[in-house]
């Protein structure tokens, strides 16, 4: 396996967070997490938060975060990724290796045996900079874990290739602000325009997401969201900025949203 190292985990009341070291030392952060199977079904109960204290089970919804990079070069302003001075791109077997570390740890189920199985590509890195590692590794997960589901997050990055997101492949767009200035500070990167992003169009089993961490309350315009990004292909998640080191240094210390996750 190229990633050969456990350096420490953290756990949290539905699942656990890694830190995973290459064969070169370079830190990858994967998590293991899961969720009560009606949560899928976000837009058909017109919310995404939990109807009581049931975590669900592995069983129900089991969800994997992996890393793209070690590191990563957009550096948004709340993420504590951008602690890190230097990043790599990771190949496509340290991506699958992630997977099988996790799955590796729970011996009492496998995950075709879950209702969904998904690899959410959101953790360390921007995977439409490293995309041909990133879709090699996805084929590879799909011949090893049949029901799989894969979510791709990306911020935007100009004169990407879409036509790749299909089927049991989904899209997340990382938006936050539709104040242009606003969004340039918080992902400092080149990227699309939010018209740009609002013209995409997949073919996936399910819409694209818009992500909203919203840090002021002028980040978010309704009649805004509503032009650029229809209901007939988008669906809208509003996330809590989780406080950290780098959040901290740009006086991000909470957003709009003030739920929490779960610990």
């Amino acid at each position: 396996m190229g990633l050969i190292k456990e350096i420490k985990s953290k756990s949290f009341a539905n699942g656990s967070v890694y830190l995973l070291h290459t064969a070169d030392g370079l830190p990858v952060e994967v998590t293991d997490t899961f969720l009560p199977f009606y949560t899928k079904d976000a837009i058909g109960i017109g919310q995404n938060a939990l109807k009581d204290q049931g975590l669900g089970s592995r069983a129900e919804r089991w969800m994997i975060g992996v890393s793209t990079m070690s590191g990563c070069p957009v550096r948004c302003k709340f993420c504590a990724t951008g602690k890190l001075k230097k990043w790599r791109k990771l190949t496509a077997d340290e991506m699958v290796d992630q997977v099988v570390f996790i799955v590796n740890k729970h011996k009492d189920i496998y995950p075709t045996d879950s209702q969904e199985f998904k690899i959410n590509w959101t953790r360390m890195g921007e995977p439409f900079l490293n995309v041909g590692a990133v879709r090699d590794a996805i084929r590879a997960i799909d011949l090893m874990y049949p029901n799989v589901h894969h979510y791709v997050s990306t911020v935007g990055i100009r004169n990407s290739d879409f036509s790749w997101i299909k089927d049991n492949i989904t899209l997340q767009l990382s938006v936050h602000s539709f104040d242009e200035d606003q969004r340039d500070w918080l992902i400092p990167i080149k990227k699309m325009k939010l018209e740009e992003m609002g013209a995409i169009r997949t073919t996936s089993n399910l819409k694209t997401t818009v992500n909203l961490s919203l840090v002021r309350e002028e980040d978010f315009n309704i009649e805004e969201l509503v032009r650029i990004f229809p209901k007939e292909y988008f669906f809208v998640k509003l996330s809590p900025i989780n406080p950290n080191d780098v959040s901290d240094a740009n006086d991000i210390s909470s957003g709009v949203i003030t739920a929490t996750n779960l610990v």
